[in-house]
C-alpha cells in the first residue's frame, strides 16, 4: 500500500509500506474500524506535519492527513458495517496516529461519522476538518447571536475554515464581513460565497485599544493574536466571538475590558476532541446548511503523489479555499 510518511529529521515522502505499518496486520479490535481511504484533504495542520513540525507531528514515523473519507473494509463496531461510506476529522489523525494520506487506515469508531445522504465522498473530503470546524463555530455562535442582530466578521476568510463559514452564515441569513489579506485576488469570490462586504486584514491585524467602536455582533476567528484581540475590542455588547486557529499567532494581546464592559464572550472551538454526538450534529447541519455548489467553487484537487509539494504552499498562505487529495489513482 502507498502512504506519505514523515519521520524526525527526514523530509516527508510517498512510500510503499505494508499494512502492519498502519496497524492493520492483525485485523481490527473492538471499537476499531478499518477504512479503505479514497479521499483526504490538505489543511494548514497537514502542511505543518509534512514539514515535520513537532507541534503537529507528535510521533515518528507518522502518516499525515487529519481528514479521511473512505469505505469500511472491516469493523469492530456495531455502529459501522463493511461498505459504509465514512468520514473522520481530527481526533489525533495525522498528529498522534496515522492519518489519511495512505491507502488504508485504522480508526477509532468514535472518530467516524457516516457521510450524510446528499454528500458524496469527494465533497465530504472538501468539507474536511476546515468545514467541520467552521460548522462547529457556527453552532456555537448561533447559541448567542441571531441573524438580524448585526454584522458577523469572519477572519482568514479566504482560507478553508473562513470560506465555509462565510458560505454557511450567509445561507443562514447572517450579514457577513469577510476579512482577508487577499482582497484583490479573492474579494469577488468571497462575495460570491455570500459576504456582504470584504475588508483587508490590515484593519484588524495591528495592535489597538482593548475596547474600540462597536462594529460586530459576533465573529468567527481562525487567525488569533492581534486580529482576534481587535475583533473582541470591536464586538458589541453581549456578542460572541469563536476562536479556532492561530495563523497569525497563539498570543492574545488584550485585557479583560471587552468581557467586563461589554459582556463579550470568547468561545473556543476544538474540532480534534469533539465527541461523537457533536460530530454527527455538525455533519448533519453541513448536509442542509452548506450550498454544495458553492463548496465546489472553492475546491481544487490534487493527488497523493503531489501533496508533499503543496505542504509549504498552504503554510505560506498561498492556498485558497479547500484542496482535496485523491488518495487512490
Amino acid at each position: 500500500m502507498r502512504a506519505v510518511v514523515v519521520e524526525k529529521d527526514r523530509p516527508a515522502s510517498l512510500r510503499e509500506v505494508d499494512e502492519a505499518f498502519v496497524g492493520l496486520a492483525d485485523g481490527v479490535a473492538d471499537g476499531q474500524v478499518a477504512v479503505d481511504v479514497h479521499w483526504s484533504s490538505l489543511n494548514y495542520k497537514d502542511g505543518m506535519a509534512l514539514a515535520g513540525d513537532p507541534g503537529v507531528a507528535r510521533v515518528s514515523p507518522l502518516v499525515p492527513g487529519i481528514d479521511l473519507v473512505g469505505v469500511v473494509s472491516a469493523s469492530g463496531s456495531s455502529d459501522f458495517a463493511v461498505g459504509d461510506l465514512v468520514v473522520a476529522n481530527g481526533a489525533g489523525l495525522g498528529e498522534t496516529r496515522h492519518g489519511g494520506f495512505a491507502d488504508r487506515a485504522l480508526v477509532e469508531a468514535g472518530s467516524l461519522v457516516a457521510v450524510p445522504d446528499g454528500i458524496d465522498a469527494r465533497r465530504a473530503a472538501a468539507i474536511g476538518t476546515a468545514g467541520f470546524t467552521a460548522m462547529l463555530s457556527v453552532l456555537r455562535l448561533e447559541r448567542d447571536v441571531r441573524p438580524g442582530d448585526g454584522e458577523i466578521v469572519v477572519t482568514g476568510a479566504a482560507g478553508g475554515v473562513g470560506s465555509v463559514a462565510v458560505a454557511v452564515l450567509s445561507r443562514l441569513g447572517y450579514s457577513v464581513t469577510a476579512s482577508t489579506g487577499r482582497v484583490d485576488e479573492r474579494g469577488a469570490h468571497l462575495r460570491s460565497l455570500g459576504a456582504s462586504s470584504v475588508v483587508d486584514r490590515s484593519e484588524l491585524a495591528e495592535p489597538g485599544r482593548p475596547v474600540q467602536r462597536s462594529r460586530w455582533a459576533g465573529g468567527i476567528d481562525s487567525v488569533g493574536s492581534t486580529t482576534l484581540a481587535s475583533v473582541l475590542a470591536q464586538t458589541s455588547w453581549g456578542g460572541t466571538v469563536t476562536a479556532c486557529g492561530l495563523a497569525q499567532g497563539s498570543d492574545l494581546p488584550t485585557t479583560v475590558l471587552p468581557f467586563i464592559l461589554r459582556a463579550v464572550t470568547l468561545a473556543g472551538v476544538n474540532s480534534v476532541d469533539a465527541p461523537p454526538a457533536l460530530r454527527r450534529e455538525a455533519w448533519g447541519r453541513l448536509a442542509t446548511d452548506l450550498d454544495l455548489d458553492l463548496l465546489d467553487s472553492m475546491t481544487t484537487e490534487t493527488t497523493l503523489d503531489e501533496v508533499v509539494a503543496l505542504g509549504p504552499e498552504i503554510v505560506a498562505g498561498r492556498v485558497a479555499g479547500r484542496t482535496v487529495v485523491r488518495v487512490r489513482p
